[in-house]
């Protein structure tokens, strides 16, 4: 089955390139090498926070494989973003819901670049329903396969390759605090992944990797305007936050390279919370 077949029929992920008004990607500050001659791997990289992750860890130094499912416009455009940063980039498409390409995935990035310091699983799916009636055991499946099969397959494909001082970082969701009613299986595979997170920071811990994650709040990308919110929830996007607004992917990538830098050295196993102010248990 192609990548291709697999897009559902509510747009899902969606492109960057079609929307209105586009997210704002663009690093806000001048680098400072925090990421010189590093490889990173990003999962969904071609649009929304993915994107604005690969530009950001580009313009600190890195080198960026930019995984994503079939958005081949998006992606191009972000692998142009991250050479013009100064960085290499790679891009590959395909499903990380399915362990064997994960496994060919990290294969092609170790092949290309020589080694892999840093792991960002930020690829995920979302689906609203009303009624937990409605919820499709197609759908169920779905959300699970790559919101949180897709970590652990990319994890246990890069294993071998991070050595210490390797990092992973993770992206939740304040619905995993919060909850969500509309986002019923989203929101467990969130809560998932943030137990995941604080588990596998436990076992790599004392290998010298260390694992975290990121929960936003309500970010302005493809996901929810492609299927991901319902017309309702988008009419009032990210309003119900104490800033009264949805976030930008810019505001939530340097979360990310924090996690994923020496800046972060004595945090593992931690959440960030870029969220508008919303007040979780962290």
């Amino acid at each position: 089955m192609t990548t291709e077949s697999m897009i559902h029929e509510d747009g899902l992920p969606g492109h960057e390139s079609k929307l209105n008004p586009k997210p704002e990607w663009e690093p806000r500050y001048p680098g400072s090498g925090r990421l010189k001659d590093k490889v990173a791997l990003i999962t969904g990289a071609d649009s929304g926070i993915g994107r604005a992750v690969a530009a950001l860890f580009a313009r600190e130094g890195a080198n960026v494989a930019i995984l994503y499912l079939c958005e081949h416009d998006d992606a191009a455009k972000t692998a142009e973003i991250v050479k013009a940063e100064g960085g290499d980039a790679l891009t590959i498409a395909g499903d990380v819901g399915d362990a064997q390409f994960c496994k060919d995935a990290v294969g092609q990035v170790v092949e290309r670049f020589g080694k892999l310091d840093i792991l960002v699983n930020n690829a995920g799916e979302q689906h609203p329903d009303k009624d937990i009636r409605d919820i499709t055991e197609e759908q169920l499946r779905r959300t699970f396969q790559t919101n949180i099969f897709g970590m652990f397959f990319m994890t246990q494909a890069a294993r071998e390759h991070l050595k210490s001082g390797a990092s992973i970082v993770n992206c939740t969701s304040v619905t995993m605090y919060q909850g969500e009613k509309e986002l019923l299986d989203y929101s467990s595979t969130k809560g998932a992944i943030t137990a995941f997170t604080r588990s596998l920071s436990e076992n790599l811990i004392g290998d010298g990797i260390r694992v975290n994650a990121v929960a936003p709040g309500p970010i302005w990308t493809p996901l929810n305007p492609s299927g991901g919110a319902t017309p309702e929830k988008l009419e009032s996007f990210g309003e119900g936050t104490p800033m009264g607004r949805p976030g930008q992917p810019n505001e939530v990538a340097p979360s990310f390279l924090f996690l994923a830098c020496e800046d972060a050295s004595y945090m593992s196993g931690q959440v960030l919370h870029p969220n508008g102010g919303t007040i979780v248990n962290g």
